[in-house]
């Protein structure tokens, strides 16, 4: 049998977990004929006898048997886990595929992997994409947000694949556009991902707010989410937060939230968001602080033993207007939710102009509607700031958002001294207003820190009464000599 006899499918994934497996049923339930590969070939066998049975996916057992029944150029996506296993089954393919195939990633891998891959495909003669996918298990069967970067010569060969599958918005665009060129996609992913680690913890900041100030028992907080959902706030975590206080645990009909241990994991994406951020000087706190949430989670043992030793303030019941204090809290998420979502693309448009990447941000804005973990009605209002000026040096300077910020103002500066007043740890929502705070500044103390550093190390620094770009030393004890040190930004 030849291969144009056995060519039948449109694309090949590789990798039948979770995501992997939805994605499959997803692209057969839109017309597109699959072949589905797992190393564990058994899986195959079961997914073909279950879920996948009746439906246009095919089975292959082997990676050759894999290439041998797709259609040219061949489509091979790759679902499987980060680092060493993506670049062992490219290694595996390369001899088995020809000029002009593609091999796309789909996991969440670390953007420089995707860039080193790209060039290594491309001095094959082959195509690689780099695409980020989001929207959890289901979202990959309804449709997710894709994000594609990579070689852009391979995007009319995928496009009708991943547009067709992506989730769609009011007008019927789907959330899925070509982001860039070599790890752009993965790297917009990244920074979705560690939007998302800020979202969650300023959820989590404004759960533990109307906890402990206002003693707000899960099943009420569960309605009051479910209002915030149904205003600016309306977003898929929001949405489900609503759901997961309402929920009951079977075996003590305790609030299931109330029986969960509070350590949280983390699989790296928002640690390499903010490595990331420091390496491109982005200014990033707010998702930096929520990473390191996670970490102070994790020590439960060392924070019970030292609960039993550090005491925080005394304080009285609250004797306030609990409705204005929940509609505060409210404020605040919304402003901080801003300036996390601010600092995200700031950092990509540093990255773009790194890396020489051509990023919309008003389309990353739209993939970002609807599909992802993120996905949020905001974003639209993202997406019009950035189509009215493309070139918009900070979200916060759009004319929106100025006004949601300014607004919101007051309330969010009160919740964030009432949780200091109460002991209350609010990491995310008080570096994001710290962050407001420095962008709006138009001194900042510096000055005397680059007085320091000049002092101790002869770093230099520039004068208000000079045009930037030069730089002075001066010999601050009458010891020292005028060799200065080069000057440099990190």
């Amino acid at each position: 049998m030849t291969q144009a006899d056995t060519a039948k499918a449109d694309i090949g994934l590789i990798g039948l977990a979770v995501m992997g497996e939805n994605l499959v049923l997803n692209m057969a339930n839109h017309g597109f004929t699959v072949a589905a590969h797992n190393r564990t070939v058994s899986k195959v066998d079961d997914f073909l006898a279950g879920r996948a049975q009746g439906k246009s996916i095919i089975g292959a057992h082997t990676l050759p048997e894999l290439v041998g029944l797709l259609k040219k150029p061949r489509r091979i996506m790759l679902m499987v886990k980060a680092g060493a296993a993506v670049d062992s089954y490219i290694d595996q393919l390369t001899p088995l595929l020809e000029p002009g195939d593609i091999i796309i990633d789909g996991g969440n891998s670390h953007y420089p992997d995707s860039i080193r891959r790209t060039q290594a495909l491309e001095e094959k003669g082959m195509f690689f994409v780099g695409a980020g996918v989001s929207g959890g298990e289901e979202g990959a069967l309804t449709g997710p947000s894709i994000m594609p970067g990579g070689n852009k010569a391979a995007w009319e060969a995928v496009k009708p694949i991943f547009q067709g599958i992506a989730a769609k918005v009011e007008d019927g665009s789907p959330c899925c556009d070509w982001v860039g060129s070599d790890g752009a996609g993965h790297f917009v992913k990244m920074v979705h991902n560690g939007i998302e680690y800020g979202d969650m913890q300023m959820i989590c900041e404004a759960y533990n707010l109307l906890t402990n100030v206002l003693g707000i028992a899960p099943l009420e907080m569960s309605q009051i989410f479910t209002e915030w959902n149904a205003g600016e706030l309306d977003s898929y975590l929001i949405e489900i937060t609503s759901e997961i206080l309402a929920k009951l645990d079977d075996e003590t009909g305790k609030p299931m939230v109330d029986v969960i241990l509070d350590t949280a994991g983390q699989k790296g994406t928002g640690k390499w968001t903010s490595v990331s951020a420091l390496d491109l000087g982005a200014p990033m706190p707010t998702i930096a602080e929520a990473v390191f949430a996670r970490a102070m989670s994790a020590i439960k043992e060392e924070r019970v033993a030292a609960s039993k030793v550090l005491s925080g303030p005394v304080v009285a019941p609250y004797s306030g207007d609990r409705l204005e204090f929940v509609e505060a809290v409210r404020q605040a998420l919304y402003a901080s939710k801003i300036c996390s979502y601010a600092q995200g693309f700031q950092m990509m448009k540093l990255a773009a102009a790194e890396y020489k990447w051509d990023l919309d941000f008003g389309s990353i804005a739209l993939m970002w509607r609807g599909g992802c973990i993120i996905r949020a009605r905001f974003l639209g209002n993202i997406k019009t700031a950035f189509d009215q000026n493309p070139s918009l040096e900070n979200l916060l300077l759009d004319p929106f958002f100025v006004d949601a910020v300014q607004n919101a103002q007051h309330a969010w500066r009160k919740v964030i001294a009432t949780a200091v007043e109460y002991g209350i740890p609010v990491p995310a929502f008080s570096s994001a207003l710290s962050y407001f705070d420095s962008l709006r500044s138009a001194r900042l103390p510096a000055n005397l820190l680059q007085a320091q550093r000049d002092y101790f190390g002869a770093h230099t620094y520039e004068r208000l009464d000079k045009p930037r770009g030069e730089f002075f030393h001066t010999n601050w004890t009458g010891r020292g000599g005028t060799t200065a040190s080069s000057s440099y930004n990190a």
